[in-house]
Protein backbone atom coordinates (compact mmCIF):
# COMPACT_ATOMS: atom_id res chain seq x y z
CA UNK A 1 0.00 0.00 0.00
CA UNK A 2 2.87 2.21 1.08
CA UNK A 3 4.98 1.95 -2.48
CA UNK A 4 1.20 2.23 -4.53
CA UNK A 5 0.68 5.60 -2.85
CA UNK A 6 4.19 6.52 -3.52
CA UNK A 7 3.95 5.26 -6.70
CA UNK A 8 0.64 7.22 -7.79
CA UNK A 9 1.49 10.65 -6.02
CA UNK A 10 -1.82 12.58 -5.20
CA UNK A 11 -2.20 16.16 -4.96
CA UNK A 12 -2.89 17.09 -0.93
CA UNK A 13 -5.90 19.31 -0.93
CA UNK A 14 -7.15 21.33 2.01
CA UNK A 15 -8.91 18.35 3.92
CA UNK A 16 -5.94 16.60 4.22
CA UNK A 17 -4.06 19.33 6.08
CA UNK A 18 -7.11 19.93 8.08
CA UNK A 19 -6.46 15.79 9.01
CA UNK A 20 -3.67 16.57 9.88
CA UNK A 21 -4.95 18.60 12.97
CA UNK A 22 -6.99 15.66 14.24
CA UNK A 23 -9.70 17.94 14.38
CA UNK A 24 -12.47 15.56 16.55
CA UNK A 25 -8.96 15.68 19.12
CA UNK A 26 -9.16 19.57 19.11
CA UNK A 27 -12.32 20.39 19.38
CA UNK A 28 -12.44 17.68 23.01
CA UNK A 29 -9.76 20.22 23.80
CA UNK A 30 -11.07 23.38 23.36
CA UNK A 31 -14.04 22.21 24.54
CA UNK A 32 -12.29 21.70 28.04
CA UNK A 33 -10.15 24.89 27.51
CA UNK A 34 -13.61 27.13 26.96
CA UNK A 35 -15.28 25.74 29.98
CA UNK A 36 -11.75 26.44 31.63
CA UNK A 37 -12.17 29.88 30.88
CA UNK A 38 -15.83 30.14 31.92
CA UNK A 39 -15.28 28.58 35.19
CA UNK A 40 -12.27 31.11 35.89
CA UNK A 41 -14.78 33.88 36.66
CA UNK A 42 -18.06 34.71 37.92
CA UNK A 43 -17.94 37.41 35.12
CA UNK A 44 -18.86 37.15 31.87
CA UNK A 45 -15.58 36.31 29.65
CA UNK A 46 -14.32 39.10 27.25
CA UNK A 47 -15.55 37.67 23.61
CA UNK A 48 -11.50 38.31 22.89
CA UNK A 49 -10.65 36.16 25.23
CA UNK A 50 -13.42 33.48 24.78
CA UNK A 51 -13.13 32.95 21.15
CA UNK A 52 -9.21 34.07 20.08
CA UNK A 53 -8.04 32.56 23.44
CA UNK A 54 -9.27 29.78 22.49
CA UNK A 55 -8.65 30.08 18.62
CA UNK A 56 -4.54 30.43 19.79
CA UNK A 57 -4.93 26.98 21.55
CA UNK A 58 -6.35 25.27 18.87
CA UNK A 59 -4.08 26.37 16.55
CA UNK A 60 -1.49 25.38 18.77
CA UNK A 61 -2.75 21.81 19.04
CA UNK A 62 -3.27 21.95 15.89
CA UNK A 63 0.74 22.29 15.18
CA UNK A 64 1.43 19.40 17.66
CA UNK A 65 -0.78 16.66 15.84
CA UNK A 66 0.66 17.71 12.75
CA UNK A 67 4.20 16.42 14.11
CA UNK A 68 2.40 13.84 15.41
CA UNK A 69 1.63 12.54 11.94
CA UNK A 70 5.38 13.61 11.14
CA UNK A 71 6.71 11.20 13.80
CA UNK A 72 3.98 8.29 13.10
CA UNK A 73 4.32 8.24 9.76
CA UNK A 74 6.16 5.12 9.17
CA UNK A 75 4.18 3.40 11.54
CA UNK A 76 0.52 4.61 10.75
CA UNK A 77 0.45 3.10 7.65
CA UNK A 78 0.02 -0.42 9.41
CA UNK A 79 -1.98 0.56 11.51
CA UNK A 80 -5.93 -0.25 10.42
CA UNK A 81 -6.92 3.09 12.65
CA UNK A 82 -4.15 5.27 10.77
CA UNK A 83 -3.22 3.55 7.59
CA UNK A 84 -5.40 6.36 5.29
CA UNK A 85 -3.82 9.27 7.27
CA UNK A 86 -2.51 11.70 4.31
CA UNK A 87 1.00 11.22 5.56
CA UNK A 88 1.04 7.79 5.55
CA UNK A 89 -0.74 7.57 2.00
CA UNK A 90 1.67 10.24 0.84
CA UNK A 91 -0.36 12.52 -0.36
CA UNK A 92 1.27 15.13 2.12
CA UNK A 93 5.13 15.62 2.10
CA UNK A 94 7.01 15.45 5.44
CA UNK A 95 8.85 19.01 4.57
CA UNK A 96 4.84 20.28 3.99
CA UNK A 97 3.96 18.62 7.08
CA UNK A 98 6.66 20.53 8.94
CA UNK A 99 6.09 23.64 7.58
CA UNK A 100 2.42 23.52 8.26
CA UNK A 101 3.05 22.40 11.99
CA UNK A 102 5.29 25.68 12.27
CA UNK A 103 3.34 27.95 10.67
CA UNK A 104 -0.06 27.11 12.56
CA UNK A 105 2.37 26.95 16.25
CA UNK A 106 3.63 30.73 15.14
CA UNK A 107 0.12 31.66 14.60
CA UNK A 108 -1.12 30.19 18.16
CA UNK A 109 0.87 31.94 20.00
CA UNK A 110 0.98 34.94 18.43
CA UNK A 111 -2.59 34.75 18.66
CA UNK A 112 -2.28 34.37 22.21
CA UNK A 113 0.45 36.71 23.07
CA UNK A 114 -1.73 39.64 21.67
CA UNK A 115 -5.16 38.21 23.29
CA UNK A 116 -4.49 36.60 26.20
CA UNK A 117 -1.25 37.10 28.38
CA UNK A 118 2.30 35.81 28.11
CA UNK A 119 1.63 32.58 30.86
CA UNK A 120 -1.30 31.57 28.41
CA UNK A 121 1.16 31.71 25.53
CA UNK A 122 4.00 29.62 27.24
CA UNK A 123 2.36 27.04 29.14
CA UNK A 124 0.88 26.76 25.50
CA UNK A 125 4.26 25.80 24.20
CA UNK A 126 5.34 23.78 26.94
CA UNK A 127 2.24 21.42 26.00
CA UNK A 128 2.78 21.73 22.63
CA UNK A 129 6.54 20.33 22.89
CA UNK A 130 5.58 17.96 25.23
CA UNK A 131 3.04 16.50 23.13
CA UNK A 132 4.97 16.51 19.98
CA UNK A 133 8.47 15.71 21.32
CA UNK A 134 8.51 14.28 24.59
CA UNK A 135 5.55 11.85 23.78
CA UNK A 136 5.84 11.00 20.64
CA UNK A 137 9.36 11.43 19.67
CA UNK A 138 10.61 9.81 22.87
CA UNK A 139 8.14 8.68 25.42
CA UNK A 140 5.50 6.88 22.98
CA UNK A 141 8.08 4.37 21.98
CA UNK A 142 10.58 4.08 25.20
CA UNK A 143 8.05 2.75 27.82
CA UNK A 144 4.68 0.98 28.82
CA UNK A 145 4.22 4.35 30.91
CA UNK A 146 4.26 6.60 27.81
CA UNK A 147 0.25 7.88 28.03
CA UNK A 148 0.89 8.04 32.11
CA UNK A 149 4.06 10.45 31.95
CA UNK A 150 3.31 11.86 28.29
CA UNK A 151 -0.43 12.44 29.68
CA UNK A 152 0.42 15.85 31.34
CA UNK A 153 0.76 17.72 27.81
CA UNK A 154 -2.68 16.49 26.72
CA UNK A 155 -4.40 17.53 30.27
CA UNK A 156 -3.41 20.84 29.97
CA UNK A 157 -6.29 22.70 28.03
CA UNK A 158 -8.37 23.39 30.89
CA UNK A 159 -5.62 25.28 32.37
CA UNK A 160 -4.45 26.97 29.76
CA UNK A 161 -8.45 28.62 29.24
CA UNK A 162 -8.28 29.30 33.22
CA UNK A 163 -4.84 30.95 32.76
CA UNK A 164 -6.43 33.32 29.50
CA UNK A 165 -8.94 34.54 31.89
CA UNK A 166 -7.02 35.11 34.91
CA UNK A 167 -3.40 35.20 34.19
CA UNK A 168 -2.27 33.41 37.23
CA UNK A 169 -1.68 29.62 37.80
CA UNK A 170 -4.26 28.98 40.44
CA UNK A 171 -5.58 25.96 42.61
CA UNK A 172 -9.11 25.40 40.70
CA UNK A 173 -7.23 25.95 37.48
CA UNK A 174 -4.69 22.84 38.28
CA UNK A 175 -7.39 20.20 39.78
CA UNK A 176 -9.15 20.62 36.06
CA UNK A 177 -5.52 19.43 34.99
CA UNK A 178 -5.78 16.60 37.65
CA UNK A 179 -8.94 15.64 36.27
CA UNK A 180 -7.74 14.55 32.50
CA UNK A 181 -4.43 13.34 33.72
CA UNK A 182 -6.19 10.67 35.90
CA UNK A 183 -8.83 9.99 33.16
CA UNK A 184 -6.36 9.58 30.14
CA UNK A 185 -5.06 6.64 30.87
CA UNK A 186 -8.39 4.10 31.40
CA UNK A 187 -9.45 5.93 28.25
CA UNK A 188 -6.36 5.09 26.23
CA UNK A 189 -5.15 1.81 27.73
CA UNK A 190 -9.13 0.57 26.45
CA UNK A 191 -7.93 1.55 23.06
CA UNK A 192 -4.57 -0.06 23.51
CA UNK A 193 -6.11 -2.95 24.04
CA UNK A 194 -8.76 -3.20 21.04
CA UNK A 195 -5.69 -2.13 19.02
CA UNK A 196 -3.12 -4.38 21.03
CA UNK A 197 -1.93 -6.60 17.67
CA UNK A 198 -1.84 -3.44 15.50
CA UNK A 199 0.99 -2.06 18.15
CA UNK A 200 2.92 -5.12 18.61
CA UNK A 201 3.05 -5.27 14.89
CA UNK A 202 5.20 -1.77 14.87
CA UNK A 203 6.98 -2.26 18.19
CA UNK A 204 4.89 0.74 20.18
CA UNK A 205 5.50 -0.58 23.79
CA UNK A 206 1.84 0.02 25.05
CA UNK A 207 0.64 -1.93 28.24
CA UNK A 208 -1.33 -4.60 26.87
CA UNK A 209 1.71 -5.39 24.23
CA UNK A 210 4.44 -5.68 27.51
CA UNK A 211 2.59 -6.49 30.26
CA UNK A 212 -0.74 -8.09 28.74
CA UNK A 213 -4.18 -7.88 28.56
CA UNK A 214 -5.12 -8.75 31.98
CA UNK A 215 -2.79 -6.78 33.62
CA UNK A 216 -3.75 -3.58 31.64
CA UNK A 217 -7.39 -4.20 32.05
CA UNK A 218 -6.87 -3.93 35.95
CA UNK A 219 -5.14 -0.97 36.33
CA UNK A 220 -7.88 0.68 34.03
CA UNK A 221 -10.27 -0.29 36.79
CA UNK A 222 -7.78 1.29 39.50
CA UNK A 223 -7.18 4.21 37.80
CA UNK A 224 -11.34 4.17 37.68
CA UNK A 225 -11.24 4.11 41.25
CA UNK A 226 -8.69 7.10 40.81
CA UNK A 227 -10.36 9.08 38.79
CA UNK A 228 -13.78 8.89 40.61
CA UNK A 229 -11.69 10.19 43.99
CA UNK A 230 -9.71 12.98 41.97
CA UNK A 231 -13.18 13.89 40.17
CA UNK A 232 -14.96 14.70 43.49
CA UNK A 233 -12.04 17.12 44.54
CA UNK A 234 -14.07 20.51 43.02
CA UNK A 235 -16.88 19.75 45.26
CA UNK A 236 -14.66 18.70 48.47
CA UNK A 237 -12.79 22.36 48.10
CA UNK A 238 -16.39 24.03 47.17
CA UNK A 239 -15.26 24.52 43.75
CA UNK A 240 -18.73 22.96 42.76
CA UNK A 241 -22.35 21.84 43.99
CA UNK A 242 -24.91 19.47 44.61
CA UNK A 243 -25.48 19.06 41.04
CA UNK A 244 -21.87 18.37 39.76
CA UNK A 245 -21.29 16.13 43.03
CA UNK A 246 -24.36 13.92 41.56
CA UNK A 247 -23.07 13.84 37.80
CA UNK A 248 -19.54 12.89 39.09
CA UNK A 249 -20.66 9.86 41.14
CA UNK A 250 -23.17 8.76 38.35
CA UNK A 251 -20.67 9.29 35.44
CA UNK A 252 -17.52 7.86 37.38
CA UNK A 253 -19.81 4.92 39.10
CA UNK A 254 -20.87 3.96 34.73
CA UNK A 255 -16.59 4.45 33.99
CA UNK A 256 -15.83 1.58 36.76
CA UNK A 257 -19.04 -0.23 35.65
CA UNK A 258 -17.63 -0.50 32.06
CA UNK A 259 -13.58 -1.43 33.55
CA UNK A 260 -15.31 -4.00 35.69
CA UNK A 261 -16.85 -5.79 32.85
CA UNK A 262 -13.87 -4.69 30.46
CA UNK A 263 -12.16 -7.26 33.09
CA UNK A 264 -14.52 -9.37 33.41
CA UNK A 265 -15.00 -9.31 29.85
CA UNK A 266 -18.21 -9.65 30.27
CA UNK A 267 -19.51 -7.80 27.42
CA UNK A 268 -18.82 -7.77 23.42
CA UNK A 269 -16.28 -5.61 22.57
CA UNK A 270 -16.05 -4.23 25.80
CA UNK A 271 -12.58 -2.62 25.30
CA UNK A 272 -13.76 -0.10 22.20
CA UNK A 273 -17.24 0.20 24.31
CA UNK A 274 -15.44 1.46 27.01
CA UNK A 275 -13.17 4.06 25.20
CA UNK A 276 -16.12 5.42 23.38
CA UNK A 277 -17.34 5.68 26.50
CA UNK A 278 -14.49 7.34 28.50
CA UNK A 279 -15.45 9.99 25.71
CA UNK A 280 -18.66 10.70 26.87
CA UNK A 281 -17.87 10.59 30.38
CA UNK A 282 -14.97 13.92 30.21
CA UNK A 283 -17.19 16.17 27.98
CA UNK A 284 -20.58 15.13 30.35
CA UNK A 285 -18.50 15.88 33.47
CA UNK A 286 -16.89 19.14 31.74
CA UNK A 287 -20.39 19.87 31.27
CA UNK A 288 -22.01 19.68 34.58
CA UNK A 289 -19.12 21.85 36.23
CA UNK A 290 -20.02 24.25 33.82
CA UNK A 291 -24.14 24.23 34.45
CA UNK A 292 -23.24 23.68 38.26
CA UNK A 293 -21.22 26.92 38.17
CA UNK A 294 -23.47 29.43 36.67
CA UNK A 295 -26.44 28.16 39.01
CA UNK A 296 -24.44 28.45 42.01
CA UNK A 297 -23.69 32.02 40.36
CA UNK A 298 -27.48 32.55 39.80
CA UNK A 299 -27.76 31.43 43.31
CA UNK A 300 -30.30 28.96 42.37
CA UNK A 301 -28.86 26.38 45.07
Amino acid sequence: MASLSQAVPVRAGWRDYLELTKPKVVALMIITSAIGMLLASEQAVPWSILLLGNLGIALCAGSAAAINHVVDRRIDIHMARTQRRPMAQGRVEPLNAVLFAILLGSAGLAVLLSWTNTLTALLTLASLLGYALIYTAFLKRATPQNIVIGGVAGAAPPLLGWTAVTGQIQAEGLLLVLIIFAWTPPHFWALAIHRKAEYAKVDIPMLPVTHGEHYTKLHILLYTFILLAVSLLPFVIHMSGPLYLVAAVALGLRFIDWAVALLRDSRPHAAIKTFKYSLWYLLWLFVALLLDHYIEVAGWL
